[in-house]
């Protein structure tokens, strides 16, 4: 596109303080976007500001309207761009309390000259796209462009530092007033709930391989719409040649290989953030202030208004009165005590810099370099190269504190006290790691870093009390058994153990249960054991007895299949394999196999239902991918058995089935984007994007690697020009 021609649409678009204009940026001529039959953009770019601006437009045409969406909600302004509504107004509350706007505006002037440049040629790209092909977005998604290198940092604080660090931190009931006991159940089960976020991430060194070459595989779990959204691309730039995924609106991978190495997340145990209970006080001029080391100390007020449109296009008001302490921003009150909220990694403005630098990294050496800036606030780091060399790092913001244990600060700590008060963190030296370890692999799939290399645990007495709880998932056992069940792993049983179905939590308990029908069942509780006595005790589409081992497990687990307590045998750091076992309670069990058995008569008319006919793969293509499309029918006709299962009953093929509707179930969360990787030379590396890589109404490219679901097979990640020309659905030149 011309830069005369960018100048004037852009002039068009809604105006933006010039304190923020974005920079015309124009490709050197000869950079291209190369689309491959499966919509995976492969960036061939003269320069490294070239590739970023490639990037944006790629991210613009995949997913334009998700893309406007997710910035205007970072900016706070989603009930002014789009309409108002009780979660908008909450949501862009929640942006202008924690500051976001002010802070990323700091950060972006705190970034070097150079990334600095990258951010402005990304939105440029964004941008240049949207002039040049308006009718592609929304209205309303329109009304957020232009875009500035200021949206990248805002959104990637708002979508790290407060979803995921503060959203973790924030589930009730570890928010309210409670016990010592009950401030560690409730922080225990948010961590091990698997509704809102999750991933498997496994490196196998040369001595595990069966090839003798280290093997990575990423495999994160997480919301299959919104801005949760993974996007798949290849980058090409001179001394530059990465492949990977990261969140839609975010301009660096975050989950990436290169010729040399790789890396993936998992969301980790990490308690990056922490809630004080502020005591108020009068000042000497009557208002309100609060104690802190016996001294009154003035609340920092401000004041903020929020444009709200309305149905008709009018606007309303909404003024907003901001508290803040020592410690952040009051976000609720409890107890008649404001409550505030302090995140870690709010001090450090570099996030989306040292991706960059790991994800070009050449070697372990370079690699680590990066890793020890600790400018993201929390994940798990996995990683493996082709020199053989394999990581586990407890990644992220762990506060320096003085005192206190996981379930002390799970609750709501006292605000009045210096002793309370962090301002520091751990080093990478003293975070939990493991690199290279005997046993040839390590792993995690979002339980604490203790068995990261099992059977060579970290122990948690060298750690300080607070680093992290101890627990254990089924997914994690699952994960644990496939590694270490095989003397070496071929790069094929790789995969086959990626797309294993089988639920762990089968093999542990169902014995004891199928007893415990016999002696204590009701008939049709003996009746639900025969049926599981034949499962194969997979989650196969045709799997028979997966639905109603499901309804057990709920009833047995709870709604989030995470209680453990109904188990004779609790869990041993030391004896993952066989713990927790047994049933505490074996009539009490055989009762909710006939509460289970009842369920799924009145539901599906059959014990025996076939898990396929029950969960299903569907997803709506006319989507923008804002919000999860409400099940179908499915509007482009994609509807196929589903297979794959919940992470709590051990499958590690994590398939989150929704809402039961017209006696149905479709995904809302887990296996997205999997890649895995062995180090040869080139890398080889199969991948899968569940739910297509491109959220636009209409796009064949959000349905059309749900056959590849299906029939539990990936693609070859096309890695080269020849490959990808071969595969080839269009290409644009700059």
């Amino acid at each position: 596109m011309r830069l005369s021609s960018l100048i004037l649409a852009l002039a068009a678009l809604p105006l933006v303080p010039l304190s923020l204009a974005q920079k015309p940026y124009t490709p050197t001529k000869g950079s291209e976007i190369l689309w491959d039959t499966y919509g995976i953009p492969h960036l061939y770019a003269k320069s490294t500001a070239d590739l970023f601006f490639l990037y944006g437009y790629a991210q613009a045409e995949a997913h334009g309207n998700l893309l406007l969406h997710a910035y205007g909600e970072s900016r706070g302004r989603a009930s002014e761009y789009f309409q108002a509504t009780p979660a908008s107004i909450k949501a862009d509350t929640w942006v202008w309390t924690n500051s976001v706007p002010a802070r990323s505006a700091d950060w972006l002037k705190q970034q070097t000259p150079a990334f600095s440049g990258y951010l402005e040629a990304f939105a440029a790209g964004i941008n240049a796209y949207a002039a040049k092909h308006p009718e592609t977005l929304s209205e309303e998604a329109k009304r957020v462009l232009p875009i500035t290198a200021l949206d990248p940092i805002e959104h990637s604080q708002h979508f790290v530092h407060f979803t995921f660090v503060a959203g973790q931190r924030l589930a009730e009931p570890a928010i309210t007033t409670a016990t010592a006991a009950t401030r560690v159940t409730a922080k225990l089960e948010e961590f091990k709930t698997d509704d809102d976020a999750g991933s498997n991430g496994w490196a196998i060194a040369p001595s595990h391989s069966a090839s003798g070459k280290a093997m990575l595989l990423s495999n994160p779990h997480l919301a299959w719409a919104g801005n949760q959204s993974y996007f798949e691309a290849e980058f090409t730039a001179p001394g530059i040649h990465i492949y990977g995924a990261t969140q839609v609106g975010l301009p660096v991978l975050r989950f990436a290989f290169n010729d040399n190495l790789g890396y993936t997340h998992t969301v980790n145990t990490i308690d990056a953030a922490d809630l004080f209970r502020i005591k108020t006080t009068k000042l000497p001029d009557g208002s309100e202030g609060y104690l802190f080391d016996g001294k009154a100390l003035a609340f920092e007020h401000e004041t903020h208004t929020l444009k709200l449109r309305q149905a008709d296009g009018t606007f309303a008001e909404k003024t907003l009165e901001i508290r803040r302490t020592i410690h952040g921003a009051v976000i609720k009150e409890d107890a008649g005590d404001p409550i505030a909220l302090r995140v870690g990694g709010l001090d450090k403005p570099f996030m989306l810099e040292q991706y960059w630098q790991m994800s070009t990294a050449h070697n372990f050496a370079e690699f680590e370099t990066a890793l020890k800036r600790l400018q993201a606030p929390m994940y798990n780091v996995i990683y493996a190269d082709k020199d053989g060399h394999i990581e586990y790092f407890f990644g992220g913001d762990v506060p320096r504190r003085s005192s206190g244990d996981v379930a002390y600060w799970a609750g709501i700590v006292p605000g009045d006290t210096s002793s309370t008060l962090w301002h520091d963190y751990l080093t990478y030296a003293e975070l939990p790691k493991v690199i290279d370890p005997p046993n040839g692999y390590v792993q995690n799939t979002n339980e604490p870093p203790w068995d990261a290399a099992w059977p060579n645990n970290l122990d948690p007495k060298n750690y300080p009390p607070y680093m992290a709880p101890t627990f254990i998932s089924f997914r994690t056992e699952r994960s644990l058994h496939m590694l270490s069940e095989d003397k070496k792993i071929s790069f094929e049983s790789m995969l086959q153990k990626k797309l294993s179905t089988r639920a762990e939590l089968a093999d542990r308990i169902l014995p004891d249960l199928l007893a415990a029908a016999a002696q204590y069942g009701t008939p049709q509780a003996k009746d639900a054991a025969a049926v599981l006595a034949r499962w194969d005790r997979l989650t196969e589409a045709d799997s028979k007895g997966a639905v109603l081992f499901y309804a057990w497990t709920r009833q047995f687990m709870g709604p989030a299949m995470s209680i453990q307590t109904n188990f004779a045998v609790p869990y041993s750091l030391a004896d993952p394999m066989h713990t927790p076992g047994g049933l505490k309670d074996p009539a009490k069990a055989a009762a909710m196999l006939d509460a289970a058995a009842t369920e799924t008569m009145h539901d599906f008319g059959a014990l025996d239902v076939a898990w396929g006919k029950v969960m299903k793969f569907e997803i709506n293509s006319q989507s923008n991918g804002v919000v999860t499309a409400p099940r179908g029918p499915a509007i482009d006709g994609v509807s196929l058995p589903g297979n794959g299962g919940y992470g709590n009953m051990g499958v590690f093929r994590v398939v989150t089935y929704g809402p039961l509707k017209d006696g149905i179930r479709t995904p809302v969360h887990g296996d997205g984007y999997v890649a895995a990787i062995e180090f040869t030379s080139p890398p080889h590396a199969m991948m899968s994007l569940s739910y297509g890589d491109s959220s636009q109404p209409g796009s064949k490219f959000h349905t059309n690697q749900l056959p590849l679901l299906e029939n539990k097979t990936m693609r070859e990640a096309l890695l080269n020009r020849r490959a990808v020309e071969a595969h080839l659905e269009k290409k644009e030149n700059f």
